[in-house]
């Protein structure tokens, strides 16, 4: 019988394998091809498989061997405790944001949008363009790709006004992520022992970076306008912090945009501090129903140090963001990633700049909007419909994410197992309070797959409640 595909081959060669002994030579590719009636790329293609799956290996000139069977045995790492004695800083468990879940379940937990929320064809096409390129095997600057920094700068110099210096090409740092950043940043500023203001609740990733840093969080309540201006001032008065630390722009978890009158009174408060802003533009191409008005436009004089990155917008695999910071601060976050990280891939940064600047990624993001709207709608009013008792303060203009309360009494931890046992994972809202949460929270995410499940799924969570 005719056979042709690679499946096939390495179905019959796993029978075989599963009786031959260790280190037993396979047939060769000639012999396999004519008993299989393939061609030689099929059978390769099959041998291929098997080294993947760990059952052969191949050894240039001599042919393909069936793997030797490792024994099982018990390992025991009890010593490295004593070892490793205790952490210098607790760090957060695996958040539920970040769990992995089958296919069969609904996801509500996810901080990622859906692939086919995201530009897969451009995205595909630029990585194939920067493997090509001089990008593939350059070393880049540590600061970055200048076309890529150029970019970012002009990106954000649209919204400064014209009374004010818009920011340089040379302001901008290329970074393997924001995550990375934030570290640095807290470091850079507040400096391990120090203390942050954090708006509070606030996106689980920068209360990791401060743990890692060794940096002491002062939250401070953010509301659907922003935060209070008088209560950030007090409490830079009282700790006499360097460094704060906002989501201004469809904050993570609330989604809440502050009002530029909000905007005005903070950046005041941050000048009149001697003091840095950390502005964390996450959800730049997230907007639905408003448009990003980055706080860092209104600043010239290097109080506010932004950050915006592509990974969620572009795709997970490009791990892409920027840094634009002015004066001595820059020249130490510089120094700092360089210890870290040296550069950013240069066929990432190339493939980045080749997605943002295609006419078709416009056009993508103004889909993108209308995509985001529906799927916030249709969460929204399967809340409304099965859990009467919660609220939503703000339906969110921006960002991938509803912020519903429920009532104070709710055991989070214990809603969150009988959810998932009925095959709907949400995420608990105590991971977004950097000290103890002042209500019971669920983080819906609409931008994860499932769209259609979303009344399905609110059902169950009502039902579980």
């Amino acid at each position: 019988m005719k056979h042709d595909s690679s499946d096939r081959i390495v179905d019959d060669l796993r029978g075989w394998i599963a009786s031959a002994a260790s280190g037993a030579r396979l047939p060769s590719t000639r012999d396999l091809a004519r008993r299989h009636a393939a061609s030689p790329v099929t059978v390769q293609r099959a041998l291929r498989s098997l080294v993947t799956l760990g059952l052969i290996e191949t050894r240039p000139g001599a042919g393909a061997f069936v793997r030797s069977v490792r024994r099982a045995h018990i390992q025991d790492f009890d010593w490295q405790t004593a070892a490793l004695g205790s952490p210098e800083h607790g760090l957060p468990s695996v958040l539920a944001a970040q769990r992995s879940s089958s296919a069969d379940v609904i996801e509500l937990n996810s901080g990622y949008p859906d692939s086919e929320l995201l530009p897969a064809r451009l995205v595909g096409s630029a990585l194939i363009r920067a493997a090509r390129g001089e990008a593939a095997t350059v070393r880049q600057s540590p600061a970055g790709m200048p076309e890529l920094r150029s970019w970012f700068a002009a990106e954000l110099g649209r919204s400064v006004p014209t009374a004010l210096a818009a920011p340089a090409a040379k302001d901008v740092i290329i970074t393997p992520g924001s995550q990375i950043a934030l570290g640095s940043l807290f470091r850079s500023i507040a400096g391990r022992g120090g203390v942050l203001l954090i708006e509070s609740p606030t996106y689980w990733g920068a209360i990791l970076a401060a743990s890692q840093a060794g940096v002491t969080l002062r939250p401070v309540a953010s509301g659907p306008e922003g935060p209070d201006p008088d209560a950030l001032d007090r409490a830079f008065a009282e700790t006499g912090a360097r460094g704060f630390y906002a989501q201004p722009t469809f904050a993570n978890p609330t989604g809440a945009q502050w009002t530029p009158s909000r905007a005005t009174e903070v950046l005041d408060v941050v000048r009149a501090r001697g003091a840095f802003m950390i502005e964390d533009d996450w959800a730049h191409d997230f907007g639905i129903t408003s448009e990003p008005s980055p706080v860092a436009a209104q600043d010239d004089a290097g109080h506010v140090v932004y950050v915006r990155s592509l990974t969620k917008s572009v795709s997970p695999a490009i791990r892409v963001a920027a840094v634009i910071a002015r004066g001595p601060l820059r020249e130490r976050l510089l120094a700092d990633l360089q210890a870290q990280t040296m550069y950013v891939s240069g066929v990432l940064q190339a493939a980045a700049l080749d997605v943002v600047t295609q006419p078709a990624w416009r056009t993508h993001l103004r889909g993108l909007r209308d995509q985001l709207a529906s799927r916030r709608d249709l969460l929204v009013d399967a809340v409304r419909a099965h859990l009467p008792g919660a609220s939503i303060d703000v339906v969110p203009p921006g960002g991938l994410h509803l912020w519903v309360r429920l009532d104070d009494g709710t055991d989070l931890p214990d809603l969150v197992r009988r959810c998932e046992a009925r095959g709907v994972v949400i995420a608990s809202g105590d991971d977004w309070f950097p000290a103890e949460p002042t209500a019971r929270y669920l983080r819906l995410g609409f931008a994860g797959r499932d769209v259609g499940s979303y009344d399905t799924a609110a059902r169950i969570i009502g039902e579980s409640l």
